[in-house]
């Protein structure tokens, strides 16, 4: 009985002693950062710096040669339309003055007419849009389209009324401009004494100072710009994003403007990407071509001035729920997309057909379903069908 007791304490031990050797002799499992493949909300989105500028500014130019009096306006303050915002002296009548007055009201008789065919052009189009609005309006209603062609119809009814608020703006800055050069060239006929009548220059629009040109009393000569002026209430931002992006804003997307000073981002919209690239050198020293994308404010703050700088982040593609990993468990095996899911304790690769990236997350349109556990970061040491534990944070 003893015998046997000894031999039952010398299997524990040898079983004991054979179960730490194995254990010590097998692979440990690899430390991983692991993450979930998961359905939600996804945007790409095209982030560049921009400037804020006042959307109607009309630049007041001298309409005839002579002493400009000092100008009783500071950058910055209010005006109203009709107010007197320069006064002139009007130099003796030449030949040659008189045919470039003359010519001056040619021209602004010219752009008068352009501007009323735009303002009718505008009309045209904005009762279409308001129409094409209120179809989608009762077709949405009524589940026949869907909420994105509504979204689409409402904000090219929006843009169509803005578009008529500029071509007024503009009609009624071509009748000033028109009513300017007459008078000049009135003033220019008028004699009183030895002395030219006075010429003043009204600001053609209620609004604000933007620039002051001419500070002081002096002799200006015609076409010489006085002062810009317009109205800071409505404001647009100018995006300058690479070409190769600019091919994929369109009119009507989603706009983020952040780092403009305030403590929440403002929302607004894309009206217009301009059809002519420019040149612009980078900060290493590289040409590129860049595009200039204008952004209507869905509300101007009045903090915010023009010339501001800002972000701006335009949003190309946005889905509410797709299946999406972080970009950082993605790898490439001859040029196709792949991951590592952890199954049972095991890494063990997948192919992935991979859709939208934004730099952080990716859409995966096929290859793994919800809820499967990916590893992230993967380094050189991971192989398929290696033992690994998920590192917990």
């Amino acid at each position: 009985m003893k015998l046997r007791r000894k031999h039952v304490v010398l299997f524990v031990i040898l079983a004991v002693v054979l179960v730490l050797l194995v254990r010590a002799f097998m692979p440990t499992p690899m430390l991983v950062d692991a993450g979930t493949a998961e359905l939600g909300p996804m945007r790409v989105t095209i982030s560049e710096e921009g400037r804020t500028r006042v959307k109607q500014r009309y630049l007041i130019t001298a309409p005839a040669s002579g002493r400009l009096a000092r100008p009783q306006w500071n950058e910055g303050d209010r005006i109203g339309r009709g107010d007197v915002l320069v006064r002139i002296t009007p130099s003796p009548l030449g030949s040659r003055e008189s045919a470039e007055a003359r010519a001056r009201i040619e021209t602004a008789e010219a752009l008068v007419r352009e501007a009323e065919a735009n303002v009718a052009r505008a009309r045209v189009e904005q009762e279409e849009a308001v129409s094409g609005r209120d179809r989608a309006e009762k077709l949405a209603a009524s589940g026949s389209i869907s909420r994105e062609r509504l979204e689409r119809a409402v904000h090219a009814a929006t843009i169509s009324e803005r578009s008529l608020e500029s071509a007024l703006f503009r009609h009624r800055a071509a009748i000033s401009s028109l009513e300017v050069a007459q008078a000049a060239l009135l003033a220019l006929r008028e004699e009183r004494g030895d002395a030219k009548a006075i010429l003043s220059v009204a600001s053609p629009v209620d609004g604000q100072v933007l620039r002051l040109f001419e500070e002081s009393e002096r002799v200006v000569a015609a076409g010489a710009p006085l002062l810009e002026v317009g109205d800071p209430g409505e404001m647009e931002v100018t995006i300058d994003v690479l070409s190769t992006d600019a091919i994929r804003v369109d009119v009507g997307q989603a706009v983020w403007i952040e780092e403009w000073g305030g403590p929440e981002p403002l929302s607004g919209r894309v009206s217009r990407v301009e059809p002519a690239a420019f040149t612009r050198v980078s900060a290493l020293g590289v040409d590129e071509q860049r595009v200039n994308v204008i952004v209507d404010l869905d509300e101007t703050p009045p903090e915010l001035g023009d010339g501001y700088r800002v972000t701006g982040r335009i949003v190309v593609w946005e889905k509410p729920d797709v299946l999406k990993v972080s970009s950082s468990a993605l790898f490439r095996v001859d040029e196709n997309w792949n991951v590592f899911v952890i199954e049972d304790g095991v890494a063990r690769t997948r192919g992935v057909t991979v859709g939208q990236q934004n730099g952080i997350e990716a859409e995966i349109l096929e290859g793994i379903a919800a809820g499967a556990l990916v590893i992230l970061h993967p380094n050189p040491r991971i192989a398929d069908g290696i033992g690994v534990e998920p590192r917990v944070n």
